[in-house]
């Protein structure tokens, strides 16, 4: 098993596939690990890609000291990882959630390493007025009757329902970070909203932005305005998810991607 000792932390990572391939990278959420992904890496695998997926700091089986520095130390992390399993390679980055923060945040600091940026079901550390706005506009209250339900807020109400099994793999997933302080996480990453428009300049890449319609967690108004701030972004819906799409819907999650990733080379 593949680690790398970070200071405070020791990080997991996965690799597969053959080191000529193109190189996709994928960051998971607050709920997830590196096996959030089991529906894509097989996948994109299929499809001609080397994988890497990776466990954030503090996420089992990954771990770090203390809360601190947390989630600021998150795209130092990456750039340690791919220094150590692929080191000067190009990288396609797919985000889920708190995994924006990552990838943006690595982007911005390594722009001539990044061909391709997928962002799912976040804006990462963006913040305009337009993401304030639609952060304004989301109903109170709706994580707390899902929580209340026992229904997890990121799998969402739909997934509950239709697809029980999923529902139990994702909460089993999300309760492996018995060691990790949430609550101190959450407050990071808000402290980390500082991505203005007029940041995001070099990011000439191509980024698509992706959104379940019926996402309570992040309001996909706010991804949108992302996508618009951003100079070669792209924004899209998926139907019937919530706001973990490439979960719920991976199938459509995955060509959607993959087709992507293709046309940008």
């Amino acid at each position: 098993m593949p680690w790398l000792e970070r200071p405070g932390a020791r990080i997991f990572y996965d690799l597969h596939g053959p080191a000529a391939a193109p190189l996709v990278v994928f960051a998971h959420g607050l709920g997830g690990n590196h096996l959030s992904w089991w529906q894509q890496v097989p996948a994109f695998l299929d499809a001609g890609y080397r994988c890497l997926a990776f466990a954030h700091r503090g996420f089992a089986p990954s771990a770090q000291a203390a809360p601190e520095p947390g989630a600021r130390a998150f795209a130092d992390d990456l750039a340690a990882i791919l220094e150590t399993a692929a080191p000067g390679q190009p990288v396609r980055l797919i985000a889920q959630s708190m995994g924006g923060w990552t990838c943006l945040a690595f982007a911005l600091a390594h722009p001539d390493r990044v061909r391709a940026l997928v962002m799912c079901d976040t804006h990462g550390g963006f913040w305009s007025p337009e993401t304030a706005a639609a952060w304004a506009a989301k109903p109170p209250g709706t994580e707390a009757d899902l929580l209340a339900r026992g229904i997890h807020p990121a799998a969402g109400e739909r997934m509950a329902r239709e697809q029980p099994a999923l529902h139990h793999l994702y909460r089993g997933i999300d309760a492996l970070a018995v060691d990790l302080d949430k609550d101190a996480l959450r407050r990071q990453l808000g402290e980390l909203r500082t991505v203005t428009p007029d940041d995001l300049g070099p990011l000439q890449f191509p980024v698509l932005c992706l959104a379940g319609e019926e996402d309570i967690v992040i309001p996909p108004a706010a991804v949108q305005a992302f996508a618009r701030a951003l100079p070669r972004g792209e924004f899209t819906t998926i139907p019937a998810a919530g706001h973990s799409v490439y979960f719920e819907r991976a199938p459509a999650f995955n060509a959607l991607v993959i087709d992507f990733l293709r046309r940008a080379g």
